[in-house]
């Protein structure tokens, strides 16, 4: 799988792409190939099927304690790049972006660089798991991110903060359950 440049753009709405898992499940496989060790979760609206949102893949690139420059390197290797902008993740917890293209359309990817099994990781898979199973959560974060950007936010950083709350309140939620 050829890892292209990453286009930034402005945050806007787009109805759920059923193509979007085929290509996380590509990329995971293209990864794993490159290096074993690192297990890839399908992550953000784009791996809940019928959820709304930027359209943009996030993945979970998980790997053991000790291994962070590994998994950091695997994925510099095949293309990705650090993030650019006002406030890229810290390289102890980096993001890695690109985008491929393949089944007819560009997939731009957001590859979140987390240690398996860590809090933020169980995170992650819990909030995707919950909208998963739960349609009227679903539906009220997609008015969460369609409200937001009405307000006029279009500014990447500043839609992903601010729909922050939504996500900080299902997690408690799922840690009280």
């Amino acid at each position: 799988m050829k890892i292209d440049t990453y286009e930034q753009s402005d945050a806007a709405f787009s109805p759920y792409d059923p193509r979007a898992p085929e290509i996380a499940g590509q990329l995971a496989q293209a990864i794993k190939e490159r290096d074993p060790r690192i297990i890839v979760d399908h992550i953000g609206s784009t791996s809940i099927p019928g959820c709304g949102g930027k359209g943009i893949i996030d993945v979970a690139v998980t790997y053991k304690a000790g291994d962070l420059e590994t998994a950091k390197a695997a994925l510099d290797e095949m293309g990705f790049q650090r993030q650019t902008g006002r406030d890229p993740f810290p390289e102890t917890r980096p993001m890695r972006v690109g985008s491929v293209s393949a089944l007819d359309g560009t997939f731009r990817i957001h590859a979140h660089v987390i240690e398996r099994g860590g809090e933020e990781h169980v995170g992650l898979i819990g909030f995707r798991d919950t909208l998963r199973c739960d349609a009227n959560l679903r539906t009220a974060y997609e008015q969460r991110k369609q409200q937001i950007l009405a307000s006029g936010i279009t500014d990447s950083l500043d839609y992903c903060e601010a729909k922050g709350s939504f996500i900080t309140v299902t997690l408690a939620e799922i840690a009280g359950a």
